[in-house]
């Protein structure tokens, strides 16, 4: 199963954006050629085997990050254990 987390655009050359995932540290590349404008830094994007698929506005990244944690949460309070989330 694939989870797509919302990925913040913060360099974008040569028609590849690099973004950070998440909230977390971790920085991924993608091709923006699938898409049909070219997003700009700051905009959120969800990404699959490298390319980019879809622009987030702000709003929605904030959205499915709050119910990423939210699932986040539940599971750890419910024993679950990290490598299975």
């Amino acid at each position: 199963m694939c989870l797509a987390v919302p990925a913040e655009i913060i360099e974008i050359k040569d028609g590849v954006a690099t973004c950070r995932v998440g909230e977390g540290q971790t920085l991924v590349q993608a091709s923006l050629m699938l898409l049909e404008n070219e997003p700009q830094l700051g905009d959120f994007l969800i990404i699959h085997a490298g390319f980019a698929l879809r622009v987030l506005d702000r709003q929605e990244a904030e959205e499915n990050l709050k119910l990423l944690r939210d699932v986040i949460q539940a599971s750890r309070a419910a024993g679950v254990e990290q490598d299975m989330l």
